[in-house]
């Protein structure tokens, strides 16, 4: 059903157009990812398409008295509301249908008027099957479940709503849109301000709702999880892809390249008719020359296309540091009766990568200042290798002065090595150019003071970057820029960060700090999750109990046992057309080589047995700490569940044929 279609949006500044003749439709269960270069309009097409902001051209319309919300950034809460109440008030017009039905029930109870008992009957079944599809007697679980989710106690439900912090009550104006379920979420930058469980959360939820969602967000992986189709915004166009992020990436390329090749495509032949018309322009050609002009005239010219791209960034060679970077001995860290973490161990070498996750509040950012030396571990022991420069990005990006131009605060003096051209050109390589190097610091936008700050870190020569959320202010395309420069830099990383995609893309050393447990994995953000993954089945299957040997999954994930597969073969054999006096149908061809069907089931006994076993060894934490065996069960878990598939089709056409 169409719930939203736009058409010719336009809207401009007095710096120039952000975009210009805009047209799109959206449907319900449609969930859309909206992306595009920082500055581009994507935050003020949310504003449009919510009608709190005006296109210069244009319109949105809603159909079928469709609702639009979009996520408020600020929040003003009443300081006498709790947010149990805040929350509640997402369902102010399920609480008013419910209260009008008690005074409809009155009225019918009271009523002899025949005409209006019938008015009122008919309004009450109105009310009732609201309440009934809205789900309206179940409210304090749907907002217990919401709240939950995104982070909030039980002890918080009574607390004051202006006694949270300001990202916990963007986290509620969060948890209101959901529970008010509009017919079109506008959701921008949702999981700003979430740590990586209560994403995952809320990725989950967005993922089961029926609304229709646009979704402005930098998270990769939050996107791949959740959309169904991306629009990408560009100063020139917005150009719609079907599926995740990562189908959006692949497509992109491959529409640029076909794109590429219809443009030098026409412009060959423009190339060639225009030599032919110069060759031929005068004596008995002429005409000739005229009647290409003319078809040349009429050409819709195919304009060049145009990738968004990010500048490449690119940190130099630095000095060699010793064999060991780190070596951590069961360090641990408190404040006062606050443990954040214990007995942590781990040993990072000369150019690994290492990425640090956890909740807020675990301790990571304190972690980082342990290794810098700024401050103490509680108890254990850490040792620095040789020859190290540190060289640190905070997440608040304050080591630049803000009074001095962007030039002047990352330029260390006195150093007669460095010029203003050398400068100059070090800054073009982090995107920095121009007029913007000659203005305040306080004058930059996020995502410049992000990017001016690393390649501060480049005239320091550091040799083990130390990197606080360093992808929180840049849009997708400068972060993957910061991606492929970490990777080519010859140095160590250490990098705190909610980014799972950015972590998955650099990392080979992973430290999961949880409240009460410390967790050290010998790969990226992907291994992690196999890890959790697989510990969650193995706490399912101890609370179920253990499955019987004899049973068998089959390839859409039933289980069924021996005994139920002879009956399938005797079943299909009873079926078979060939058994019949009638006309008998043409068998299908085999795919396999034959094999007797009791072969075949005690071949996928034994795969199975070995995927179980395989299975098992990646529940073992040992196993994390050798990468190589690692990768090996990885790959033999893999394959061996490719073969079972095949095994099981192997088995379907052998009960059908033999």
């Amino acid at each position: 059903m169409l719930l939203m279609s736009c058409k010719g949006l336009t809207r401009a500044f007095d710096r120039g157009t952000l975009f210009e003749n805009l047209s799109f439709e959206l449907y319900h269960g449609e969930r859309v990812g909206i992306v595009g270069p920082n500055g581009v309009g994507k935050t003020t097409l949310m504003k449009i398409l919510a009608g709190e902001d005006q296109p210069d051209r244009g319109e949105v319309q809603l159909h079928a008295g469709a609702r639009s919300v979009l996520l408020r950034q600020q929040a003003n809460f009443s300081s006498d509301q709790t947010l149990f109440a805040e929350a509640k008030s997402a369902f102010n017009r399920l609480l008013e249908a419910q209260d009008e039905l008690v005074r409809v029930a009155d009225e019918i109870s009271h009523t002899t008027d025949p005409i209006l008992l019938k008015s009122l009957s008919a309004r009450f079944d109105r009310l009732t099957e609201l309440l009934h599809h809205q789900d309206a007697y179940t409210l304090d679980h749907r907002i217990e479940e919401v709240l939950c989710g995104l982070g909030f106690k039980p002890e918080d439900y009574d607390r004051p709503v202006v006694s949270f912090s300001g990202g916990q009550q963007r986290r509620l104006l969060l948890a209101i849109l959901l529970l008010s379920s509009p017919d079109i979420m506008l959701l921008d930058e949702p999981s700003n301000h979430l740590d990586i469980e209560t994403t995952r959360w809320l990725e989950s939820y967005l993922a089961q709702q029926s609304q229709a969602m646009f979704i402005v967000s930098h998270d990769r992986y939050f996107l791949n999880k959740v959309v169904t189709k991306i629009f990408e915004l560009s100063p020139q166009r917005m150009v719609s892809y079907p599926g995740n992020f990562d189908q959006y990436v692949k497509l992109r390329q491959e529409r640029f390249e076909q794109e590429q090749k219809t443009y030098l495509a026409q412009k060959e032949y423009i190339e060639k008719q225009e030599e032919i018309i110069r060759r031929v322009h005068y004596g008995q050609l002429a005409k000739m020359a005229q009647s290409r002009q003319k078809a040349l005239d009429k050409l819709e010219v195919v304009e060049a296309p145009v990738m968004i791209t990010a500048p490449k960034m690119q940190f130099e060679k630095v000095i060699r540091a010793g064999d060991i970077i780190i070596q951590a001995e069961d360090i641990s860290k408190s404040f006062g009766d606050k443990e954040l973490f214990k007995n942590l161990s781990f040993t990072l070498e000369r150019g690994k990568k290492l990425g640090i996750i956890g909740p807020n509040g675990v301790g990571k950012t304190t972690l980082l200042k342990i290794i810098l030396g700024q401050e103490d571990a509680t108890s254990g022991k850490l040792t620095h290798g040789q020859l190290l420069e540190f060289g640190y990005l905070d997440q608040h990006l304050h080591k630049l002065d803000e009074n001095k131009s962007v030039i002047r605060a990352i330029w260390p003096e006195p150093d007669p090595s460095l010029t203003e051209q050398r400068m100059r050109d070090l800054l073009g390589r982090f995107g920095l150019a121009g007029k913007i190097v000659e203005q305040p610091v306080r004058e930059l936008s996020g995502g410049e003071r992000s990017r001016a700050a690393l390649a501060s870190l480049v005239v320091q020569g550091a040799n083990v970057l130390i990197l606080d959320e360093p992808t929180n202010h840049l849009d997708i395309w400068a972060s993957e820029a910061l991606e492929e420069a970490l990777k080519e830099f010859d140095g160590t990383v250490i990098v705190v960060s909610h980014d799972r995609y950015f972590l998955n893309r650099i990392i080979d050393l992973l430290i999961v700090l949880e409240p009460g447990r410390t967790e050290v994995v010998y790969g990226n953000y992907s291994t992690y999750e196999l890890l959790r993954e697989a510990r969650l089945l193995a706490q399912k299957e101890e609370k179920l109990g253990k499955p019987q040997k004899n049973q068998k999954s089959d390839k859409k994930g039933d289980k069924i046992s021996s005994d139920s597969m002879g009956e399938k073969n005797s079943s299909s054999e009873l079926i078979n057309p060939s058994n019949s006096g009638t006309n008998k149908p043409p068998k299908r061809k085999r795919r396999f080589p034959y094999r007797k069907v009791a072969d075949i089931e005690k071949e996928i006994a034994e795969k199975e047995e070995l995927a179980a076993k395989l299975e098992g060894d990646m529940v073992d934490p040992e196993i994390y700490r050798n990468h190589v065996k690692l990768n090996e069960t990885m790959n033999l878990l893999e394959d061996t569940k490719n073969q079972i598939a095949q095994l099981y089709e192997h088995w379907e056409e052998a009960s059908e044929l033999n």
